[in-house]
This record gives structure tokens, C-alpha cells and sequence, in this order.
């Protein structure tokens, strides 16, 4: 157990950080006052910046800790040998995940930064460049497999892999709004029937 001395007590550092995660998962970045933050963690503010340093840092520890566990979900995919098992996994897991009734609904990096200001820029950016790497990095297996001969050769990789990425926004957003896990599946089952098997997501030809 990773401890914190407060004044002249001691806080369980990682269990005050998990709460703060849950509080920003529900309630996104912004929304999430140091009051709230504060409250839930039960410390004071000036233990929280003594901890943490200020919300920001408190909140990039947050989703760091989130990629690590709740969200790991993207990293195990990805270790799947076809962009084809990937997919799979990876849609899944995040129907599992986004539903688990242990912990808020949904993913992290998809809400932490919903409705933001401009004043939260930076935040909205770092969590849309994880999502953005998470693409990449499946367009990258999609272009292996065409490369291997797993694929048609005229399949287009970045559409293929915002497509996928769409529907796991979209699941989140069912989630959310209290859709199941059972549901979830069958959305996914739907989804992999779109896999490129001929000329699906063919590059436009020209004249």
C-alpha cells in the first residue's frame, strides 16, 4: 500500500487516486470540481495539491492508471496475430468493459473530456491523441494483413480503422446510456460482418 503523510495523518495514496479516477470517469474533467474531488477522496484541498500537485496532474495520473487497468482492454487486442482478431477482441473486451456494472459505464478517454471548454483544450487533446494512437495503430495491423495477402489489396486501412473506431464510440455511447452487455455483443457480431472479404472499403476508383 502506497502511502501520503497529511498533516498528521496518512491517506492510502493509491485508493485516493482510483476514487478520483471514478470521479472523472462520471463526470468528466471539467465537471469534476477540486471541491467534489476533495470530498470523495476525503482530504483537503492542500493535501490534494501536496499529493497530486494540482487537478491537472491528478487527472493525467488518473488516465494513466485507467490505460492500465480498465482500459488495458486496447493494448491485449492489439497483441492478437491478424488486424481481423483484433477487431474482435478488442470490441469484445470494450462491451465487457463499457459495462461492468464494478465501475462507471463507458471508457474514460472517450468522456473525460466531453463539453469542454476552451479552457480544457489541452486535456480534450491529449485524450483524443490516445484515441488516435489506438486507431494508428490498428490501421497499421490492417495494412500488415493486405501486405501478407490476409486482405484484398485494394482495402483502404484508415477507413477500415476509423470505421471500427466509430463503432467503438458508439458503443460507449449505448453504454452510457444503460444499453448491456448482451445488446453490446450483437452490435459487435453486426460490425464484424463489414470485415473487407471482396471489394469493401475499396479506394474510389478513378474515371
Amino acid at each position: 500500500m502506497t502511502t501520503a503523510r497529511v498533516g498528521r495523518r496518512a491517506f492510502d495514496r493509491e485508493q485516493a487516486l482510483e476514487t478520483a479516477l471514478r470521479e472523472f470517469w462520471l463526470h468528466g474533467y471539467e465537471t469534476t470540481s477540486v471541491a467534489a474531488l476533495t470530498k470523495a477522496m476525503g482530504i483537503n484541498p492542500p493535501s490534494l495539491y501536496a499529493a497530486f500537485g494540482d487537478k491537472r496532474q491528478l487527472f493525467r495520473e488518473a488516465v494513466q492508471r485507467y490505460a492500465d487497468s480498465y482500459g488495458s482492454y486496447a493494448a491485449r487486442a492489439l497483441a492478437e496475430p491478424t488486424a481481423r482478431g483484433t477487431v474482435e477482441a478488442m470490441l469484445r473486451l470494450a462491451a465487457a468493459e463499457y459495462t461492468d456494472p464494478g465501475h462507471p459505464p463507458g471508457c474514460l478517454v472517450i468522456n473525460g473530456a466531453t463539453n469542454c471548454t476552451p479552457a480544457a483544450a489541452e486535456v480534450k487533446a491529449e485524450l483524443r491523441a490516445l484515441r488516435e494512437g489506438t486507431k494508428y495503430a490498428l490501421e497499421q495491423k490492417i495494412r500488415a494483413d493486405v501486405d501478407h495477402g490476409l486482405l484484398p489489396a485494394d482495402t483502404d486501412a484508415a477507413a477500415l480503422a476509423s470505421f471500427y473506431a466509430s463503432v467503438m464510440q458508439g458503443m460507449n455511447t449505448q453504454a452510457c446510456d444503460g444499453v448491456g452487455r448482451e445488446l453490446l455483443d450483437r452490435v459487435v457480431d453486426a460490425a464484424l460482418r463489414a470485415w473487407p472479404t471482396a471489394r469493401k472499403f475499396a479506394q474510389p476508383q478513378g474515371d
